[in-house]
């Protein structure tokens, strides 16, 4: 494994399988090192250059993404990924979009579908997942 999240680091979510991702605001000041190895940005408009690899899914604020097949398939990344490196999920704010995109990941990592978002908002941030649609969207995920 390349690196690992504090356990206690800001924005760190351990999954059930011990798997650790990081979720993050843009808008925010990026958090101390490590950086990420790679990171998920869901955003409306394209997102600012990093250092590191990254994919960007369309996905307008308070929204759900343009495309969801793509979306699948940039967490199922993310979510492979992230035993083996430093995976972070990052929206404007670190909240709806992160939140519902981390549930997606807490899924697939074995969380049943409708007790995903309670996990996020247990172990990442009380108020994640944000509209009732990004609730839909992950009770949906499978």
């Amino acid at each position: 494994m390349s690196g690992e999240w504090e356990a206690n680091g800001a924005g760190v979510m351990r999954l059930p399988s011990g798997v650790v991702v990081r979720g993050r605001g843009l808008r925010l000041p990026l958090p101390e090192r490590p950086s990420p190895e790679f990171a998920v940005h869901l955003l409306g408009t394209p997102p600012p250059a990093v250092p590191w690899s990254s994919i960007w899914v369309r996905w307008p604020d308070f929204r759900l993404p343009r495309e969801d097949a793509d979306a699948r398939a940039a967490l199922v990344g993310a979510w492979r990924r992230a035993g083996d490196e430093r995976v972070e999920v990052a929206c404007g704010g670190g909240r709806g979009r992160t939140g519902t995109a981390l549930a997606c990941l807490a899924v697939l990592d074995g969380v049943p579908a409708d007790r995903a978002v309670a996990y996020v908002r247990e172990h990442y941030h009380p108020r994640a997942v944000e509209t009732p649609w990004q609730r839909r969207y992950v009770a949906r995920f499978h």
